[in-house]
């Protein structure tokens, strides 16, 4: 009996371990009262739902400055020719001060357990990529938070930089062109695609995993489509719902 209940005991560990983890896209904003994306509150809201992760976007303004938004342009400014002093004149829809990297950081700090899913954006020329990158990893091994960062990147040289830069990084791909293989042969640790990738090659994520890969899909947003890639055995789901999808 002590044989039995000690493999039910082992088994539950398996499942909960093998369960798909739920990370917020752009923090967790569709709330109520309605917060906006990217803003130091609705990572504060992803912090309250005891969930995987938070993601947010990195990019980097014409002085050097690192800051936390999705889309090239603040208000109707291209970020990476103006001025952050400039851009911090435009609030967030919210009412908060247009966020920097560390401020995001420093609200990150307050809860361990959530992970921070760094997205560094593309830049305009490898230069320049490689600048932000090397500034964002600095300011995150500064602040002692490597151990609770992820990465993840649309450009291949930013995310092979990364891993130059630090080794022991977790790094996954977005793009969605790399099959499983080639994302191990480029050194990577996974592959964070559409959910639409894995649709259309239903065999990625189990060859994902066999090669010992990280797979997470983006942005599930309808909890039909979160249960096909959770039958599939996918690791991580990137959701503007993470409420729903927690459960």
């Amino acid at each position: 009996m002590k044989n039995f209940i000690l493999g039910l005991a082992v088994l539950s560990t398996v499942v909960m371990k093998a369960q798909t983890r739920v990370i917020a896209h752009r923090g967790y904003w569709q709330t109520q009262p309605p917060t906006t994306e990217n803003s130091l509150k609705s990572l504060e809201n992803a912090q309250k739902l005891k969930i995987y992760g938070s993601e947010f976007d990195v990019r980097m303004t014409k002085d050097g400055i690192l800051v936390i938004n999705h889309d090239e342009h603040h208000a109707k400014m291209e970020i990476s020719e103006t001025d952050f002093k400039t851009l911090e004149q435009v609030k967030l829809s919210n009412g908060e001060d247009f966020p920097t990297l560390k401020d995001y950081l420093k609200q990150g700090k307050k809860d361990k357990a959530l992970k921070l899913i760094v997205e560094i954006k593309p830049d305009k020329t490898k230069e320049k990529e490689d600048e932000l990158t090397a500034k964002t990893i600095k300011m995150i091994k500064d602040m002692k938070l490597g151990s609770q960062c992820e990465f993840i990147s649309f450009s291949l040289n930013i995310c092979k930089e990364i891993k130059k830069l630090e080794p022991s990084f977790k790094v996954q791909y977005l793009k969605g062109e790399l099959s499983p293989q080639q994302i191990k042969d480029e050194g990577l640790d996974g592959l964070d695609y559409h959910f639409s990738i894995f649709q259309k090659n239903p065999t990625w994520i189990a060859d994902a995993k066999a090669l010992g890969l990280i797979t997470n899909a983006w942005t599930v947003n309808d909890v039909a489509t979160a249960d096909e890639l959770k039958k599939q055995g996918i690791g991580f789901i990137t959701t503007n719902i993470p409420d729903q999808l927690k459960k």
